[in-house]
């Protein structure tokens, strides 16, 4: 018997993630995530770069769609409006705990992640080098990309920090982040509010991004007819492609 052919696997093709975004259409509202969807994930939150045309696009994505376009982030929507300054787009910090609506007058949710809990994952982050927490009016978050050992302290840390009242709060695993929000906080309350006005309103949501509270959004979408794209499905894991759909859009 002839010895079983080896087969060299630096000759089979390659595959690599293709990005098939859809076509872009006049009649949609477009809701945007930004860490990951928008921007590069950075190794910190205020390390992360905008790309000097990002603004100049979403701008005339924006007037292409009679400005039905808006920026959903976690970041708390101060931030927001420092990276993308000077636009100040209809949407959502604190993933949807405070909306901002097209008008300028912001809708807030009244419920807190308790200070003490804050505190306590602040005191327990002081001494593990690479973990640094945020916190945000109504919700706290920790960062261990730089320290990513410390995953599991922090996620046991957290489920005991909301033990008695996870009917009120729930822990969100992120991207080398762990996160404690109020349950009534989601990226849908954005979606949900802002499609009830203009010029949001009787159009096609559809919305982008890369991460587990997106999918909040995208079900939201859903409901109202559209449909969630994700960075990771639709655009090869690339916020440069995202960008570079954006573009198109602009074009309209």
């Amino acid at each position: 018997m002839a010895p079983a052919k080896m087969i060299d696997p630096f000759a089979l093709p390659r595959l690599y993630p293709l990005a098939t975004p859809p076509e872009p259409e006049k009649n949609w509202a477009l809701f945007f995530d930004l860490d990951g969807t928008l921007l590069e994930i950075a190794r910190t939150p205020d390390s992360v770069v905008v790309p000097h045309d990002l603004i100049r696009d979403l701008a005339a994505a924006s007037t292409a769609l009679g400005g039905a376009l808006a920026v959903v982030s976690g970041r708390p929507l101060a931030e927001v409006d420092a990276l993308l300054a000077p636009l100040r787009l209809p949407g959502a910090g604190e993933h949807g705990a405070v909306v901002r609506l097209p008008c300028g007058s912001r809708d807030e949710v009244d419920d807190q992640v308790p200070g003490e809990w804050a505190e306590a994952l602040t005191d327990a982050a002081a001494d593990k080098e690479g973990v640094s927490v945020e916190r945000k009016v109504h919700s706290v978050v920790v960062h261990y990309r730089r320290a990513p050992r410390f995953e599991g302290f922090f996620k046991h840390l957290c489920a005991e920090l909301i033990q008695g009242a996870a009917s009120e709060f729930e822990i969100l695993q992120g991207k080398m982040a762990v996160e404690i929000r109020p349950k009534t906080v989601t990226k849908a309350r954005a979606v949900e509010l802002l499609m009830q006005g203009e010029p949001f309103r009787g159009r096609k949501p559809i919305f982008v991004g890369d991460d587990v509270t997106d999918q909040d959004g995208f079900r939201a979408a859903e409901a109202f007819g559209g449909k969630g794209l994700d960075v990771f499905v639709r655009f090869a894991g690339l916020p440069l492609e995202v960008r570079r759909w954006l573009k198109s859009i602009g074009r309209l």
